[in-house]
């Protein structure tokens, strides 16, 4: 495998891992993207742009390949409401139902803003699935979230949002500023800061089939398939149709194709984003310096926020303990990540991305090869391993 790009010297260790990545752990189609103290370090990419791509010469990933990278996108979309709250412009500790007021309905009315975020809404599935026009529309998901019942008392304990979560967030944003969530993203944080990322892929950047700079992912699994040996409690979670887990997940039924067009446009907050790994890594980054392509997004104080614990615990959903702060995910005792104070989010089958404050650290990861994974890809998971290692043994200025 002909790897592309560049690292910094003493990050050779990411280099490694990520042609191991290839030849032992099957990746296709990848990036992999590094700040170290607002200074880009590792930029590297290799592989085919599209995951089934035939045996034989394919259109190659280049360092401008776009990849949706599913529920990473929720921690890009977290910092739109924390840099309103940053601005004055929304209260964590304030009722949802006060800037949205049909969300009151059916015993929400307490359900805070940070419940929201922190996945405690209490709402992580719905009665009834959205086909997929539906829930690409901009406002069935919404109104079908205000009028749903919560599963358990809103605010005492935590499931993950899997779905429910990007029509929780965009309708608020749009409540708050007036603008959909996508839209204030590219004003105010992608555009400024030059960073192909999109919640809602312009028409510029699409095109129809195998043409253009979004890779193709491998077909969604549905529910239920996963293979990463989870515990027996979690794979029957999984396989039961009546369970939440699977209804969370299924939030969308059948699971749109994510090659479509008019789903890479839609805005979906929760899973529908499309970057690069240099993108996510330059967000992250920003979050927490200067960097090469622009100026610190979040003050001191937020960026503690984003990192501060929220929920904790077993995941109604997810059926095994998590942590979450305000729209990121924390990561537990057994994580590779670099520090306690690291946030981010992972993808399902693979992307990852997150910052680390107490090392500098912005990352972010991307694949088309789609793994049967949740939280734990082993190839997001050995990339990271050695950034740490490498981060250990470079100094900082």
């Amino acid at each position: 495998m002909e790897i592309q790009g560049e690292v910094a010297e003493g990050f050779e260790p990411v280099r490694e891992a990520f042609v191991r990545n290839f030849e032992v752990l099957g990746d296709r189609g990848a990036a992999v993207a590094v700040y170290r103290d607002g200074r880009r370090v590792v930029d590297l990419w290799a592989g085919p742009k599209d995951a089934d791509a035939p045996a034989g010469p394919a259109e190659p990933w280049t360092a401008g390949t776009a990849q949706v990278v599913r529920s990473a996108t929720k921690g890009v979309a977290a910092a739109v409401p924390l840099l309103l709250h940053q601005r004055g412009l929304l209260d964590l500790a304030a009722p949802v139902g006060s800037y949205w007021p049909e969300f009151k309905a059916a015993g929400k009315e307490r359900v805070l803003v940070r419940d929201l975020l922190a996945h405690r809404a209490a709402i992580p599935a719905l009665d009834r699935s959205l086909t997929p026009a539906e829930a690409l529309d901009g406002a069935t998901g919404p109104r079908a979230v205000a009028a749903q019942r919560p599963f358990w008392e809103p605010g005492t304990a935590h499931g993950y949002h899997a779905q429910t979560y990007g029509w929780l967030l965009s309708e608020l944003v749009l409540r708050v500023t007036g603008a959909s969530l996508g839209q204030w993203l590219a004003r105010e944080v992608t555009g400024p800061l030059g960073l192909d990322f999109w919640i809602g892929l312009p028409a510029a950047e699409a095109a129809a089939g195998r043409v253009g700079r979004v890779a193709a992912v491998a077909p969604p699994e549905r529910p239920g398939t996963l293979r990463t040996r989870p515990r027996r409690n979690v794979s029957e979670a999984y396989a039961d149709p009546a369970s939440l887990t699977r209804r969370a997940f299924a939030a969308i039924d059948p699971l749109p194709d994510e090659n479509a067009p008019a789903y890479r446009a839609a805005e979906l907050p929760a899973s529908a984003g499309t970057g690069t790994a240099r993108a996510l890594a330059g967000f992250y980054a920003a979050l927490l310096d200067d960097t090469d392509d622009g100026a610190r997004l979040f003050t001191p104080r937020t960026t503690a926020l984003a990192g501060s614990e929220l929920s904790a615990g077993p995941d109604r959903v997810l059926v095994v303990n998590t942590r979450f702060g305000p729209g990121y995910m924390l990561h537990g005792p057994a994580s590779p990540l670099l520090s306690p104070a690291s946030f981010g989010h992972p993808g399902r089958g693979g992307s990852l991305a997150f910052a680390d404050p107490e090392a500098g650290i912005g990352f972010g990861y991307v694949t088309n090869a789609l793994a049967p994974s949740v939280t734990a890809d082993p190839r997001a998971q050995a990339l990271v391993r050695a950034v740490r290692t490498a981060a250990a043994g470079v100094s900082r200025p």
